[in-house]
C-alpha cells in the first residue's frame, strides 16, 4: 500500500517530501509523503424523546463526518505546498465537495518565521489546531466552532517555534470572510496564537482576533468584533489534561446579520442582531487516558453563553467517551453527549465513528 502511495505521488506529483508542521486536517508525528487523507465514517443515534402522543422521536442516521484527500509536496528550494479536498457532502449546506486547505509556505526559516500564503485554519484558538483527525472527540466544542470561526480563511500567516522551543506563535491578516468566498469587505482580521512551553509536558498560551463584519445596510459603518482566548495544558505520561476558555465582543454600529459557523468553518446561517453592543463566551476542559491496551477514556465538558445581555442563551455539553486505536492509522470512537440548555429539552447523542488514514 505504502510503494503504491509513493508511487502516485511520485508520477503525478513530481515531489520528494516533506516534514509539515501543518495548518491543514492532518495530526502531526512524522513525515508527509505525497496523496494522503482520511475517512471518518460514522453512526449517529439522537435521542429526543417522545412526542405528545407517547411515540418515540429518537432518530438514527450513517454518515460520513470528514472524507478527505490530499496532496502535500516540497519544491526546491524552501517551498512547500498543501491541498486539502473535503468530498463528504454533509459538512457544508451546499452538499457539494469542497476546498478545504490550498496554501504555499517559504521555509528557509521555518524553524523561527515561516511565511504561508492561501487558504488554512485560522491561527486561533487550541481546539482549532487541533488536527481533524487528532481530536480526542467526536465534534468540536460548540464555542470553538462558533467563536473561532470562521475557521478556514484566506490570507497569510507567519508562523514559528516548535515544541522543543520556549515560544511557539502564528499570526495572520486573513479576509475575515470564510473559505472560498470573495472577501466581502476591505478590512481585514488580524488573528494570533503564541504558545509558551516553560517546562516538559505543560503549555500556556493564548490566541486574539481583531475584526470587522459587514452591517446590513452597506451604508452603515462596518461592526467591530473582538475574540480572545487562553488555553493551558499538560501531560503526564498516559494523562492528559486540556482546557480554553474563549471570550468575544460584537459591537453592531446597526442591524446586521452575524454568522452562525458551523461543521468545519463554514456559514451554516445567520442571526439577525439590532445594533448594540453583545457578549459571548464558553470553555471547554477534558482529560483523557491512554491505557496500555490502545484504550483510551475521554471525558470533555464545554458550556457556551451565546449572548450574555439574554437569559436562556447557555448550553452545556457533556460528553463521555472511549477511543480504541486499531493501529497507527485506524481508531474507533464511541461518545455519549449529554445536552443540557437553559430550557430543557431532550437531544443527548450518541455517535460511533472509525476513522482510516493513509
Amino acid at each position: 500500500m505504502n510503494s503504491i502511495k509513493y508511487l502516485i505521488g511520485t508520477v503525478l506529483l513530481g515531489m520528494i517530501s516533506i516534514s509539515a508542521n501543518s495548518q491543514g486536517c492532518t495530526s502531526g508525528g512524522g513525515d508527509l509523503i505525497g496523496v494522503h487523507g482520511f475517512i471518518q465514517p460514522q453512526f449517529n443515534y439522537n435521542l429526543n424523546g417522545n412526542d405528545a402522543n407517547g411515540a418515540s422521536m429518537n432518530h438514527s442516521d450513517f454518515t460520513f463526518n470528514r472524507a478527505r484527500l490530499g496532496v502535500v509536496g516540497t519544491l526546491p528550494y524552501d517551498i512547500d505546498y498543501y491541498l486539502m479536498l473535503e468530498f463528504s457532502s454533509f459538512k457544508t449546506p451546499q452538499k457539494t465537495p469542497h476546498l478545504l486547505d490550498g496554501y504555499v509556505s517559504y521555509t528557509r526559516f521555518a524553524k523561527w518565521a515561516k511565511i504561508t500564503l492561501g487558504q488554512f485554519k485560522s491561527p486561533f484558538s487550541l481546539e482549532q489546531n487541533t488536527a481533524c483527525s487528532g481530536l480526542y472527540t467526536v465534534n468540536r466544542s460548540d464555542v470553538v466552532n462558533q467563536l473561532a470561526g470562521p475557521q478556514r480563511d484566506l490570507g497569510v500567516l507567519i508562523s514559528g517555534g516548535h515544541d522543543s522551543l520556549f515560544v511557539e506563535y502564528s499570526l495572520g491578516i486573513m479576509n475575515g470572510s470564510g473559505m472560498n468566498v470573495v472577501d466581502d469587505n476591505n478590512n481585514k482580521n488580524v488573528v494570533g496564537r503564541v504558545v509558551l512551553n516553560p517546562f516538559n509536558n505543560f503549555k500556556i498560551g493564548g490566541s486574539f482576533k481583531v475584526g470587522k463584519i459587514n452591517p446590513t445596510d452597506p451604508n452603515e459603518d462596518l461592526n467591530n468584533i473582538y475574540r480572545l482566548a487562553a488555553e493551558v495544558q499538560y501531560k503526564m505520561g498516559g494523562l492528559l489534561l486540556q482546557t480554553e476558555y474563549i471570550h468575544g465582543i460584537d459591537v453592531l454600529n446597526s442591524a446586521s446579520q452575524v454568522p452562525i459557523y458551523g461543521g468545519c468553518g463554514g456559514i451554516v446561517g445567520f442571526e439577525t442582531k439590532n445594533a448594540g453592543t453583545y457578549t459571548k463566551s464558553g470553555l471547554w476542559a477534558m482529560a483523557s487516558y491512554m491505557t496500555p491496551w490502545n484504550l483510551e477514556p475521554v471525558v470533555k465538558f464545554d458550556t457556551y453563553n451565546s449572548d450574555h445581555g439574554v437569559a436562556g442563551k447557555r448550553t452545556n455539553y457533556m460528553t463521555v467517551g472511549l477511543n480504541y486505536y486499531v493501529n497507527d492509522y485506524s481508531r474507533i470512537q464511541i461518545n455519549y453527549v449529554n445536552v443540557t440548555e437553559s430550557a430543557a429539552i431532550t437531544n443527548d447523542m450518541i455517535m460511533v465513528q472509525l476513522q482510516a488514514k493513509f
